[in-house]
């Protein structure tokens, strides 16, 4: 009887591009059309940078992989590193359950496919096994929303890491691996991941620059996994079978229910109901918030002067050191202070590149309504997302002018959800892009690289879209 991580690997070798649903081949072409614009806005974060910097330390600055933007080529570990820190930098990358799976999954495959000069279909279907992969094994595991006796509850442990399965899958994708070897890729994965880290950002604030988990470090050890097994090493393919000394163990998952990981795997496509796009570079809790007050301060031309008090109730289980934090020392603490995000939102400053300078997070004017503006869990909330998971019921009053303007969300922008006007469009995706690439990428490339993305599946060469993604090229 094969073990579960023996039936990943045969799922993700057996997967083609040409058979993959219509409706997993869109979603995995807007999410590398997003990461890749995500990458080039990060490219003056002083974090990025760092990250960048890194990349070249371990790869060079000559070698068969892009520093996504930079038009500087580096190892494919390297360019690994480099991208998954540009991606993830100003978070407002793609979120999927059981969080943060992008930043983590498409930087390996994408450096490997440009290495190898990959088709488009290859690198499509590494994408679309990365996400099914790992939205399957995080349900299996606790969840950052887990409702507990009618309480939201966040684990004492938690973090990403189970993503690196998909990860290291997907570069076994875009090699070609046989599912002999994927297992074995998937096994080296499993023992080797970084620890799950996420509960101790969240409690110690001001927070780490490196966020809930170093995204490089993550991409870094998908491409080490993958290339190992190649080598010849062999994993542990009982790691997901063994919940007494295997993965949930040493991961400190409280919850193990495998059972959702392989049914109908290789069937039954599981992920794109729940694929989430960001418009804000800012933590996603604080999302169906930040869409009430801007359309109250934009109808109603608000000034941030006229404003008295900003109050507002939304998700119960931030009320932890690091959203309550109103200590703003840098870009990264500023995306996830809740009342520092609100403040920001309600300057009108376009959301992008433009929130994460630090500009804009250390302004006067800024900071001072952030003093003026408070948070509370909405009395409906736990109610809401126990009826739909992607429910985020949530509520801002702005007091100026003597007057009280209110406004309500059941659901973020960005997400799929009953309420139709809350999918992200393609044209409002594009233009997301567009806006991510502006003043570094020319209009011709942009046009040309949306083109190739949503045409992925009859791209010859990786490397062609990669190439249209250089600095100082725009008009």
């Amino acid at each position: 009887m094969p073990t579960i991580v023996e039936e990943l690997a045969d799922f993700a070798a057996r997967a083609e591009g040409r058979s993959l649903p219509g409706d997993v081949v869109a979603e995995s072409k807007r999410i590398l059309l997003d990461t890749l614009g995500c990458a080039v806005a990060s490219l003056g974060d002083a974090g990025a940078r760092r990250g960048i910097e890194h990349g070249r330390f371990l790869g060079g600055s000559a070698g068969s992989a892009s520093i996504i933007g930079t038009g500087t080529t580096t190892s494919v570990p390297g360019a690994a590193f480099a991208n998954a820190e540009l991606v993830n930098a100003l978070d407002q990358d793609a979120v999927l359950p059981p969080g943060h799976v992008t930043p983590y999954v498409v930087p390996g495959a994408l450096a490997t496919a440009e290495a190898l000069q990959s088709s488009g279909e290859r690198l499509l279907t590494a994408i679309a096994v990365a996400h099914e992969m790992s939205y399957r094994i995080g349900k299996a595991t606790d969840y950052l929303r887990d409702i507990k006796d009618g309480v939201v509850t966040i684990p004492k442990v938690i973090g990403y890491s189970s993503t690196l399965f998909g990860a290291a899958a997907a570069i076994g994708v875009v090699k070609g691996f046989s599912a002999d070897t994927l297992a074995d890729a998937l096994g080296i994965m499993g023992s080797t991941m970084p620890t799950n880290t996420q509960r101790a950002w969240m409690m110690h604030a001001p927070s780490t620059t490196i966020k809930y988990q170093l995204a490089g470090g993550m991409a870094l050890s998908a491409v080490t996994a993958a290339h190992l097994a190649e080598l010849g090493h062999t994993g542990d393919r009982q790691m997901l079978d063994d919940r007494e000394y295997g993965f949930p163990r040493f991961i400190g998952t409280s919850r193990w229910e495998p059972a959702p990981i392989t049914a109908g795997l290789g069937s039954e496509w599981t992920f794109t109901p729940f694929q989430s796009f960001k418009p804000y570079p800012h933590c996603r809790v604080m999302h169906a918030l930040f869409d009430a007050l801007t359309e109250i301060i934009e109808v109603n031309d608000i000034k941030p002067d006229e404003i008295d008090a900003i109050n507002a109730w939304g998700e119960s289980f931030v009320m932890q050191p690091v959203w309550v934090n109103e200590t703003i020392r840098n870009p990264r603490d500023a995306q996830f202070s809740m009342t520092h995000g609100l403040a920001l939102a309600a300057h009108r400053i376009p959301p992008g590149k433009a929130w994460q300078t630090p500009e804009a997070v250390l302004d006067p004017s800024v900071l001072e309504l952030t003093a003026k503006t408070t948070f509370q869990e909405h009395p409906d909330y736990t109610a809401a997302l126990a009826s739909n998971p992607a429910a985020r019921r949530s509520r801002v009053e702005v007091h100026a002018r003597g007057t009280q303007f209110s406004g309500e969300r059941g659901y973020p922008k960005g997400s799929p959800s009953p309420d139709p006007v809350t999918y992200m469009t393609d044209d409002e995706l594009i233009a997301k892009f567009r806006h991510n690439i502006d003043g570094v990428v020319n209009d011709a490339d942009a046009d040309a690289v949306i083109e190739a993305v949503y045409d992925l599946e009859n791209v010859a060469d990786i490397a062609t879209i990669l190439s249209r993604l250089q600095p100082n090229s725009a008009d």
